[in-house]
């Protein structure tokens, strides 16, 4: 990893890394039905996300679950098409039928082994001594939410080409609105990955292992999902679950889901934001952040906003950042500027936000 990213802290990272790489498959482009393999922002998300507190016992009998990890909650801010659907896409999969669960610490010899949790691929992972161990969930529901069927399918589309394309579909199966989990119980109500959309609740308040919360810049008072979201939560707390929120910047001034998360001072929400206005380099003279307005400023930010995400093409993201500078400036700074900023007509004290921003941010 670069120096950005530097792992120094017991995770099931390094695990749940090499698993999506041997399950996992890229959905799309020239690339198609290639290991997964994450970049380095993923890999920095994927550790903090398995991140274990020093020195907990497991007890086999009563496992502690979300009170194993350091972080609780987990919030991922980026710009369009850095690859946030399909990282999200095999989180959920492991989730469903991955080492997801703490088991205890490694000593010499101990490993991994596809086989005793089901799965045929013969794959395994040696422990290095002292490293955190994993085991699947037994009851898995997992519950991935957006505010509309195509919105959803920014997780689910690469989640079904990941398990028609590798070793997942011994273990996941596909149907029209879900995804069982195959080999656990006949229990139609557990062992499954469900969608939940504004218009499809139906299995909210059910007892949640994970919970994926896509595009949460747009969960808002008004259109009732930041209540969804919270019922999602609390049926995940019951379980001893975990959420995961990943979005673009969003509207300081829609009081979003995603924004509650973002100014929470609660030390167990580990929060992944790359801001561009406190670089330096990202700076004029004057010590303000660039203007996004200017075409040359704009190449400099998304160079930034996007580094790591190698399968993006900046001309593109300029050609479609310029075409939206026409209508809506705001949105296209959030979408592809990746700066939390108000929409217009919106209107905020001057200074408000850059008080809160915050580079790549993560409780110590």
């Amino acid at each position: 990893m670069t120096p950005e990213y530097v792992v120094d802290f017991p995770t099931l990272g390094f695990l749940w890394s090499a698993w999506k790489r041997r399950h996992c498959r890229v959905p799309d482009r020239h690339q198609r039905g290639a290991p997964f393999v994450e970049y380095d922002w993923q890999r920095w998300v994927t550790a903090n996300r398995g991140r274990i507190r020093p020195g907990v016992v497991h007890d086999p009998d009563r496992p502690l679950r979300n009170q194993a990890f350091v972080y609780r909650r987990h919030l991922v801010i980026a710009p369009q098409k850095t690859g946030k659907g399909p990282q999200t896409a095999t989180d959920a999969a492991l989730a469903a039928c991955g080492p997801s669960e703490f088991c205890g610490w490694a000593a010499e010899g101990d490993y991994y082994s596809c086989a005793d949790g089901g799965c045929p691929c013969g794959w395994e992972y040696e422990y290095l001594p002292g490293e955190p161990m994993g085991e699947r969930h037994p009851s898995p529901l997992v519950q991935i939410m957006a505010t509309s069927e195509d919105q959803v399918d920014n997780i689910w589309r690469p989640l079904v080409s990941m398990i028609h394309l590798g070793p997942l579909k011994k273990l996941l199966l596909p149907r029209e609105n879900f995804i069982r989990v195959a080999n656990l119980s006949d229990d139609p109500d557990m062992d499954r990955i469900d969608r939940i959309t504004a218009s499809a609740l139906s299995r909210l308040g059910n007892p949640v292992t994970e919970g994926f919360l896509d595009e949460s810049g747009t969960y808002l008072k008004a259109n009732g999902l930041r209540k969804t979201a919270e019922t999602i939560r609390r049926g995940a707390a019951g379980m001893g679950g975990r959420t995961t929120e990943t979005t673009n910047p969003f509207d300081p001034a829609q009081e979003s889901y995603a924004q509650a998360s973002f100014e929470s001072p609660r030390p167990d929400i580990f929060k992944f934001y790359r801001n561009p206005d406190v670089v330096p380099a990202l700076r004029g003279k004057d010590g303000k952040p660039l203007s996004y307005l200017l075409k040359a400023n704009r190449r400099k930010i998304h160079a930034y906003a996007y580094a790591g995400s190698d399968h993006v093409n900046l001309d593109s993201i300029e050609a479609e950042a310029a075409d939206l500078i026409g209508t809506d400036p705001a949105q296209a700074e959030r979408f592809f500027g990746n700066r939390i900023v108000a929409g217009g007509g919106a209107w905020l004290p001057e200074g408000l936000w850059s008080a809160r921003r915050a580079d790549v941010v993560a409780a110590a």
